[in-house]
């Protein structure tokens, strides 16, 4: 996947793999132990890659468990990562319980440790946005474009969603944040074409 960067040199998080407990909820991975793969296709080059993923919830080591191989590109040395990233868990208003991902990642030996929703890779692990030092096109550009649906404002809603359905039906929160989703999408794909519109003056 193609990587972007501000001027201050951070990578931007809409140009990198992602994974957020909001897509495993959507997708029921929380019920106890759970498989699957995760699967990226890169916008500029049509490219496909993809992460093996185990979810453990209910009883001992909660995890996401992430196995996949990279390829270096100027080697085409290959490498096999399989990492386990720890799972905590808030009580629900009306029951039940919110999963959080816990940053497994050290830097110059210490602990990350932070409560988070999204990891991202920038490099060779996933881990939390600011062991990665990312950030939000969105928002770097938001002095040009107001009113549109950042990332930053996902991670907010997202962050508020403590239960996606109850009582067989989405919540108020859930609903408040697929609608954001939608905007988002809507949001980058205009800010991208009056990118090229300013480029083409």
């Amino acid at each position: 996947m193609r990587g972007g960067y501000n001027s201050l040199g951070k990578t931007e998080a809409e140009s990198v793999k992602k994974i957020s407990t909001c897509f495993l909820y959507e997708h029921n991975y929380f019920v106890g132990w759970r498989s699957g793969t995760i699967t990226w296709t890169s916008g500029w080059s049509d490219s496909k890659s993809s992460v093996g993923i185990e979810v453990v919830t209910g009883s001992g080591e909660e995890h996401l468990r992430i196995h996949y191989t990279q390829t270096d590109r100027d080697t085409d040395e290959k490498t096999d990562f399989d990492y386990k990233i720890p799972l905590l868990s808030t009580p629900c208003e009306y029951g039940g319980k919110r999963y959080w991902f816990r940053c497994p990642f050290f830097k110059s030996g210490a602990y990350c440790g932070r409560r988070v929703g999204v990891l991202y890779k920038n490099g060779d692990y996933f881990a939390c946005r600011h062991c990665q030092h990312i950030t939000y096109a969105s928002r770097n550009l938001s002095g040009l474009y107001k009113g549109f649906v950042s990332m930053p404002d996902l991670d907010e809603q997202e962050a508020r969603v403590k239960r996606t359905h109850y009582a067989g039906k989405p919540t108020k929160q859930y609903k408040k944040l697929l609608r954001m989703e939608r905007r988002f999408t809507l949001s980058t794909a205009t800010m991208l074409e009056k990118l090229e519109n300013r480029m083409k003056i």
